[in-house]
């Protein structure tokens, strides 16, 4: 295929199989055919019915970039009408929410500001103004024409040689070894080096043809249309800001003289895709009864007008609320751009057309990539469930860290007994149920040294957590490490694949371990590793997860073998000052004298263990590492030596202080694929001296950004992360982690801010607190603690 165009078959021509047509075609792969089973344009699809509401705030920063440019490229052909966006508070609550969200906007570039009633009031005359709190506007806002749009960026891309056949149902798609070829139809075959299911909610079932799961739900939701509003003209209504009361789980936009309701607050209506014979089923009017109140309780004028029609239109949900975007891991060729809203439907297309065509999209698509998910998590069961309860949630005003309530638990690890038991509070990540702290410990004196905290820092927070810290610097703490990802890599190549793919030496002997980078083709920041060698051709990996499987597998060699050893393992972080006399308390063959970064075998009573010199805590221990079915016996048996010692166990929120004390990065919140290791202040796990996968790239990049440690002012406001950042009035960047360091009496923020600022305000709950750039490390900057 080298210097050929590659032959592309898009399934589906709604309007995100049209903009990525469109897409791919300005790139120059003009020899795409899109295929539909309908008869036309974006017909019985979702885009036919979509009302096409475009609000581009969102909490994460990749969606609001799809949405940002989906309102340009929209805007410029001339299918969005730019009338703004438009939120609205009646309760307290939604209106501090609304300064979250607004603090979001100016994280991620989206121009908005937080209005009053009266302004309110005057761009939404017929709202009653008595409940009206306050509103939050973003101008770029407005109303894209779904369909106008498909067939609009379908114009450009036939215009470049693209092909749009109709009345094509895909049957079975055409694979040879682990390539996609082509794809069949009812009556055709199309040949294809590339296939991409932009299927919407029928992407399970083209999923299904090559043994793919795609986790996504069709849900059925509420449309209503009014009758005409008395007194209000055409041209008034078109004017006002399309409108979204979250406290009732409604939006509103015009149609002529007539209003547009959506409805989120009814109970969730799935279906099977393969049950799916048109995008639209028969209103429900009982569902719409209590929407339709809250309506009129809004809008007093409804109530004359009434209800002339509605319809339940179907779209995809997914169990995390997040798109389906990449390749198939096990079948080269085939990718998917599912469970996309028309908001995101253009951004979406360009981020999947840079993808296919460069190797890798611009944005940091962590939080999309289809194979994100961990086995357990697509069960139709977990999908189905996870599915609804996000619908259900989809306006609800909720903590970034809190959990979705079921189905739990689903995966403990062999601790859990014995958490349960010191009453740990748990909250859950990719299924692991994960203690953030242990109600055993608020007797600790320290929990009275811990201050207190504002109120929405302090939900699923507990002031144990700050205790727990504070005993691991000055004792001793276990903490359960079982749920971060473990892959073994072993085989003759093994050694040699791991220094092509990595920035740091790892040709180093058995029983040495190192702190290492995953680079992209591009320079970007894939991940970071913890390797340890444990023989001559078998390395355990530390992973940040299912993302770095795939990514090693895809790029794995014949004589490398991968395999994740989670699951079978578990893990214990002994952590702190007395560590050492601990474990010199039991019968051991540990080397406890032997130094940071080593890795050695050895029994800690009856209990064999892999033991790691590491400390993501930064104090004196080991990472202790054994089977499951010894893992209850490893936890008692270092609990029972510890009592001596004041061992407790430690929880999340005690671990996330200690790291931050340390300025230790976290992979996905703190650094992505858009950020090189230099900016990242992981410039000291590159070795220039070796080659390595992206090594090229990476002495071309430049940056004027950098990772930065501030410090704030005011120890009750612990921000939360994604607030916005102020230098001399001006945003300037977002924070990505914080956390109260307990130990240093410090209200530590990281943040990507430009290289040199000095003071700053990070602006918070529409309030702005003053930080201040701090050397790092916070905590033991001459490494004694851990080197111990």
């Amino acid at each position: 295929m080298a210097g050929e165009v590659p032959r592309v078959v898009l399934v589906g021509a709604g309007i995100v199989g049209c903009a990525l047509a469109d897409e791919l075609t300005e790139r120059g792969y003009t020899d795409v055919t899109v295929l539909d089973q309908a008869r036309g344009l974006a017909a019985g699809g979702s885009s036919s019915h979509a009302p096409g509401l475009v609000f581009q705030t969102n909490s994460c920063r990749s969606m609001t970039a799809f949405a940002r440019y989906t309102v340009e490229k929209y805007t410029a052909l001339g299918c969005f009408d730019q009338i703004g966006g438009l939120e609205i508070a009646t309760t307290p609550a939604r209106l501090e929410d609304l300064k979250r969200r607004q603090g979001w906007a100016t994280s991620w570039g989206a121009e908005s500001r937080l209005i009053g009633p009266d302004e309110v009031a005057r761009l939404h005359p017929l709202l009653d103004r008595e409940q009206i709190l306050g509103g939050f506007l973003i101008p770029s806002d407005g109303l894209a024409k779904p369909v106008l749009a498909a067939e609009l960026q379908a114009q450009r891309a036939i215009a470049r040689g693209a092909r749009f056949e109709f009345g094509q149902k895909v049957v079975a798609v055409e694979t040879s070894g682990d390539r996609v070829t082509g794809v069949q139809t009812e009556t055709d075959t199309y040949p294809a080096d590339i296939v991409v299911s932009c299927a919407g909610m029928w992407g399970p079932v083209l999923g299904e043809m090559v043994g793919l799961t795609v986790p996504l739900v069709p849900m059925a939701h509420q449309y209503a249309f009014t009758g005409d509003l008395a007194g209000v003209s055409t041209e008034a209504l078109a004017r006002q800001p399309i409108l979204r009361h979250q406290e009732a789980d409604l939006y509103f936009r015009s149609h002529g003289q007539a209003l547009g309701i959506g409805a989120y607050g009814h109970r969730p209506m799935p279906i099977r895709a393969h049950d799916i014979t048109g995008s639209e089923l028969p209103f429900t009017k009982e569902d719409f009864e209590p929407s339709w109140d809250a309506a009129v309780e809004l809008i007093p004028a409804l109530a004359e007008a009434g209800v002339s029609s509605g319809f339940n239109g179907l779209f995809s949900f997914t169990s995390d609320g997040m798109p389906l975007l990449g390749e198939h891991p096990r079948l080269e060729g085939f990718w998917v751009a599912e469970a996309v809203w028309i908001t995101h439907s253009a951004g979406v297309a360009k981020s999947v057309a840079e993808w296919i065509v460069d190797g890798k999209p611009q944005l940091d698509l962590h939080s999309s990539d289809i194979t994100r998910f961990e086995q357990v998590q697509l069960a139709p069961d977990y999908v189905l469930e996870r599915s609804c309860q996000n619908f259900v949630e989809v306006y609800d005003l909720l903590h970034p860290l809190q959990p979705m309530e079921s189905p739990r638990p689903i995966r403990t690890s062999p601790f859990y007994g014995r958490q349960q038991e010191l009453g740990a509070f748990f909250l859950e990540a990719s299924g692991w149920e994960r203690p953030h702290w242990y109600e055993a410990n608020a007797t600790l004196p320290e929990v009275a040294e811990v201050p207190e905290r504002n109120d929405w820092a302090g939900r699923y927070w507990s002031p144990i957590c700050g205790a727990e810290a504070l005993v691991t610097r000055k004792r001793v703490a276990m903490f359960d490490m079982t749920p971060l990802k473990r892959l073994e890599v072993s085989g003759p190549g093994a050694l040699e694949f791991l220094q092509r793919m990595t920035t740091n030496n790892l040709n180093r002997k058995p029983g040495a371990v190192v702190y290492t980078l995953l680079l992209d083709q591009t320079g970007g920041v894939r991940s970071d590793l913890t390797i340890a060698r444990l023989d001559a051709t078998t390395f355990q990996v530390g992973a940040n997860g299912n993302l770095d499987l795939e990514w090693l597998t895809k790029h794995a060699p014949d004589n490398v073998f991968l395999r994740d050893i989670t699951a079978g393992t578990c893990c214990i972080g002994l952590w702190g000052p007395n560590a050492r006399d601990l474990v010199e308390r039991l019968p051991h063959t540990l080397d406890t004298q032997k130094g940071y970064f080593t890795a050695q075998k050895a029994f800690i009573k009856n209990v064999p263990v892999t033991a790691l010199r590491l400390s993501y805590v930064g104090e004196l221990g080991w990472e202790l590492y054994t089977t499951a079915d010894l893992g209850p016996k490893l936890w008692d048996t270092l609990w029972e030596a510890g009592q001596e010692f004041g061992v407790i166990a430690a929880g999340r929120g005690a671990f996330n202080s200690l790291r931050l004390e340390k300025g230790y990065r976290s992979w996905g919140t703190d650094v992505t694929d858009e950020h090189d290791p230099f900016e990242a202040g992981l410039g000291f796990a590159v070795r220039k001296d070796k080659e390595f996968l992206g090594k090229d790239a990476l002495e071309q990049r430049t940056s004027g950004k950098k990772l930065t440690c501030l410090t704030i002012d005011d120890p009750r406001q612990v921000v939360m992360g994604s607030e916005p950042v102020f230098h001399q009035g001006k945003p300037v960047g977002y924070v990505t982690s914080a956390a109260y360091g307990y130990t240093t009496g410090l209200n530590i923020a990281y943040a990507w801010l430009p290289d040199g600022v000095d003071e700053v305000e990070i602006e918070y709950f529409g309030e702005r607190v003053k930080a201040r750039p701090a050397q790092e490390p916070l905590f033991d900057p001459e490494m004694k603690r851990l080197r111990g």
